[in-house]
């Protein structure tokens, strides 16, 4: 297998290894503070893996395979976790959190399927964020509030870090100004383009997008990009894209949505073929309206620490497992992969 890793001509990193473990470490705290604060989140502890049959993992887009391993002691079998979407909206339901209010935690993940480049690491870690909505709040507006405020959050943190780091000013400041397009709306402007080639064409001149409504299909028949059925609703719901000028690309730091209700569950498990998940405990919770209207996403941990430090590739920012091809590649560019 070639490797997908591509090396930016003249490249070099802005901040030499021990500097950017310690702007690794602001980051992080600067920014989930600002987050709680935006959003009123609480923080809490979060699981590494669920059992099988509760039907809390994230079957992203369907066709990934969990890491699995049998608990003799418990008698169960179990998953580590592709994503908490599921889960944090049960962690509401049992902390019995009230209507604006939500949680914060860190999500740590094993994507074995995952296919290796700048961007993509078998090893994932977000915050995993939900938060308790009204039934007046699932609607367009709530959600670009929302994204708005996520936005935010960032742009202070990239503040934050030049001000400690200045050789970090170089890059090109977070745009507050967030332009919002659906996937239809590209789909339209370029018919004969990849999904990928429709989001660099746009995010290039609009350098801060959410791009809106993920999930169901297109005019063409096939939809932008895959979405579990059970937790985004996939009119209501979006990635947060930046132009990332190190890559010369855009870049998704977010994915997120207005949840799930019954009816939106109802529909988008028949559409994808998923009924046989109404028979799982979350599922069967959702359907009777026995837990809580929400709103949720994940934010892109090594992510978010590549595009503000400006690096290459996300070995830069995570320790991971590497191919041989991958790991010469980054040696001869200078590259130091955790």
């Amino acid at each position: 297998m070639s490797t997908k890793t591509y090396i930016p001509e003249h490249y070099a990193p802005l901040l030499n290894l021990y500097d950017t473990q310690k702007a690794i470490g602001l980051l992080k705290r600067v920014f989930e503070d600002t987050l709680c604060g935006n959003l009123r989140l609480r923080r809490v502890s979060a699981p590494l893996f669920v059992e099988a049959a509760s039907g809390l993992n994230d079957d992203l887009n369907g066709v990934e395979r969990p890491v699995s391993f049998d608990i003799p002691a418990a008698g169960r079998d179990a998953q580590v976790v592709h994503s908490l979407a599921k889960w944090k909206r049960m962690a509401l339901h049992n902390y019995h959190f009230p209507v604006g209010e939500g949680l914060v935690t860190d999500m740590n993940a094993i994507r074995r399927d995952e296919i290796p480049d700048n961007l993509h690491s078998i090893y994932v870690d977000q915050w995993d964020w939900e938060k308790v909505i009204a039934p007046r709040d699932r609607n367009v507006d709530y959600l670009k509030t929302t994204v708005r405020a996520i936005v935010s959050a960032m742009a202070d943190t990239q503040k934050t870090l030049q001000s400690v780091f200045p050789q970090l000013s170089v890059l090109p400041q977070i745009q507050r100004d967030v332009s919002f397009v659906t996937s239809q709306e590209l789909e339209d402007l370029w018919p004969d383009a990849s999904a990928k080639e429709r989001e660099n064409n746009w995010v290039k001149d609009h350098p801060t997008t959410f791009l809106m409504q993920i999930g169901g299909a297109l005019k063409s028949g096939k939809p932008h990009d895959g979405r579990a059925p059970d937790y985004d609703d996939w009119t209501l719901n979006g990635d947060i894209l930046f132009w990332d000028e190190t890559l010369d690309r855009a870049i998704e730091l977010s994915s997120m949505g207005i949840r799930v209700d019954a009816a939106a569950l109802d529909r988008q498990l028949t559409v994808a073929g998923c009924d046989d998940r109404r028979q799982l405990t979350f599922h069967k919770m959702l359907l009777a309206n026995e837990l809580p209207l929400t709103i949720g996403g994940g934010i892109g941990q090594s992510r978010l620490s590549m595009f503000l430090l400006g690096k290459a590739h996300i070995g830069e920012v995570q320790v991971s497992t590497w191919d041989d091809e991958t790991i010469d590649t980054c040696q001869d560019a200078g590259i130091i992969l955790l």
